[in-house]
């Protein structure tokens, strides 16, 4: 059977320039209420909501169009648990030994220290993993390229997602994080990017008055 190398664009979809102006302008105002949070409830939330958001994900450009991420759902306690006590004993040597001053600071406004009970309360983390590397078939190595970039973009698409679903996520990149690939059973080629906690923010959470930049100091027109 020969499959064409290339298809007619069918899936993009114009729209009237002040509908793409009221189209933006929503997307921006919705993203702008998007808050990180690290209190949440253990309040359930349905499986097929977290699967449609990696799926979103999944949709990212990568290079090569090689992909090379994978998701690992968590939603066992018993592994959350795991996870929480793997992320805190790293988390402790950070802020006891690794920090320098200067990060510690950055971090005081936030009210950040060692101990992380969202990644045990929170219905779901999800585990980013890039591949540094490909394996085919036979179990041959193949160069994969941009691959933290690429799994970048998804992240962001898999953040934008579930927010858009109405659930709230935080980023947590414990360091070092080799302890995901052993607890999460990933093969060797494989690297953690980062864990998202996400789920419903618990009742009465509050979440640190910091601002974001204004247009104008983070975007240039030339």
């Amino acid at each position: 059977m020969n499959i064409p190398q290339f298809l007619p664009l069918t899936t993009y979809q114009e729209y009237p320039q002040d509908e793409m102006q009221r189209r933006a302008h929503a997307f921006a105002e919705e993203m702008q209420r998007r808050r990180t949070v690290r209190e949440y409830s253990d309040r359930q939330v349905p499986r097929e909501i977290i699967t449609e958001a990696v799926r979103a994900a999944a949709s990212a450009p990568s290079g090569a169009n090689l992909q090379p991420w994978h998701f690992v759902i968590v939603e066992d306690l018993a592994v959350r648990k795991q996870i929480r006590e793997g992320a805190e004993v790293e988390e402790r040597e950070f802020y006891s030994r690794r920090a320098t001053p200067e990060w510690l600071a950055a971090l005081a406004p936030l009210g950040t220290d060692e101990n992380k009970p969202f990644l045990e309360t929170a219905p779901y983390l999800i585990a980013v993993f890039y591949q540094r590397y490909g394996l085919d078939a036979a179990g041959q190595k193949f160069k994969t390229y941009y691959a933290p970039e690429s799994v970048g973009i998804a992240t962001g698409l898999l953040i934008g997602a579930l927010h858009h679903a109405g659930l709230a996520t935080l980023t947590h990149t414990p360091s070092p994080m080799g302890f995901l690939r052993e607890m999460l059973h990933r093969p060797i080629n494989e690297s953690p990017f980062l864990l998202l906690v996400t789920g419903y923010p618990a009742e009465n959470v509050q979440v640190p008055n910091i601002q974001r930049k204004p247009a104008a100091e983070i975007m240039t027109v030339v």
